[in-house]
């Protein structure tokens, strides 16, 4: 059932006229007076609409591309590509040719932040969402993810999933484009273990993300198939011992995807390991940091040890060395999300595409000495 302002006055025990005042911010109105209208208009979810038909159809032109942080270039270019698809030349279906306006929706990384903004996008009758990077693993964000989304859906918006896989449940999705992050930490491990290295660290993401899941998935099933990984229910080495789980576990480092966070749990992890000869980042970014701990510690890349990011990030290969990475297509991913966000592109069968991965072997890696 639709909820209309009157319901929000009747919960905020104030009246249609002071409601109206408090949304369109054209009157002055008591603090605590505000705060409850605001909280009955989040409690009942409510949007927009009769009176406001002046201002649905000016929001009907807003497409939201929410990321966790702007800075950091593997959503900057994502971003970037998909908002070339939205505000480009339209097909003249609509004003100004059909153009949209793309706004970026910075979450921080925060679950919170990325519910908040599915909502401002809903009120402001959103055309499109797109939503880029790997998805936090709680059930009960992901439950109020698809009830948002659902919504969203319901009201006409539609919905792009860019960088991450879908929701365990839910069908509100236009499409999915999830990168095939297992398939390429799977192939980058393998390098390594090509290479002769059989000791080799992991500077992981933060535990609860997706993408963090996937890469080090990958990493341990070329561990596995290489007789090397003992980590527990990785069904390592036959007779494995204790003792071979807990020093798996020495062997995996988490943090946030940034250089600090490489740097710190590089020293964390040749402290815990000095005898490793090489290091698996979990992103370019984290990578810089892993070779400046490195290189701090008076070693070499690659002669005393092996450093590999993840990404392909565009100073990558600018590194000293140059860095050996997976390369994912942030670019054309971006702009096949926004596409699909405006329409021109048909959805992928079942509405999910996986993207593959693509081992770049550079510098920054090599066989370990002796």
């Amino acid at each position: 059932m639709t909820v209309t302002l009157a319901d929000v006055a009747a919960r905020a025990r104030v009246s249609p006229a002071t409601v109206s005042r408090v949304l369109n911010g054209n009157y002055p109105v008591a603090a605590s007076t505000r705060e409850r209208v605001l909280r009955a208009v989040d409690d009942l979810d409510y949007v927009l609409n009769g009176p406001a038909s002046s201002l649905a159809a000016a929001t009907s032109d807003l497409v939201g591309i929410l990321v966790n942080d702007i800075a950091d270039p593997f959503f900057g270019i994502m971003a970037g590509a998909a908002q070339t698809q939205i505000g480009g030349p339209g097909d003249g279906s609509g004003r100004a040719g059909g153009e949209k306006l793309a706004v970026i929706c910075n979450t921080g990384g925060s679950p919170e932040r990325e519910l908040t903004y599915l909502t401002l996008l809903q009120r402001q009758r959103a055309a499109a969402v797109v939503l880029t990077g790997g998805a936090v693993e709680n059930p009960e964000h992901q439950a109020a993810m698809a009830a948002k989304l659902a919504k969203l859906a319901d009201a006409g918006t539609r919905i792009v999933f860019c960088g991450r896989p879908p929701l365990p449940e839910g069908d509100a999705l236009v499409a999915a484009l999830a990168f095939d992050n297992r398939g390429g930490g799977r192939r980058l491990t393998e390098h390594l273990i090509s290479l002769g290295h059989r000791r080799i660290g992991y500077v992981a993401g933060p535990p609860e993300r997706t993408t963090t899941r996937h890469r080090l998935e990958g990493h341990r099933e070329a561990l596995r198939a290489a007789g090397l990984d003992a980590s527990p229910g990785g069904g390592g080495p036959a007779g494995g011992s204790g003792d071979q789980a807990a020093d798996d576990d020495r062997l995996v480092v988490h943090g946030p995807y940034d250089r600090r966070s490489g740097y710190e749990a590089t020293l964390e992890l040749l402290r815990r390991a000095p005898d490793v000869t090489a290091i698996v980042a979990a992103n370019d970014t984290v990578a810089l940091g892993a070779c400046a701990a490195v290189r701090d510690q008076g070693m070499r890349i690659p002669q005393d040890i092996s450093v590999a990011g993840f990404d392909d990030l565009p100073f990558s290969v600018d590194a000293v060395p140059a860095l050996t990475t997976v390369r994912l297509p942030l670019f054309e991913a971006g702009a096949r999300a926004g596409r699909l966000a405006m329409g021109k592109e048909n959805p992928p069968p079942g509405g999910i595409a996986t993207i593959a991965a693509e081992l770049m072997i550079r510098g920054s890696t090599a066989a370990p000495r002796g």
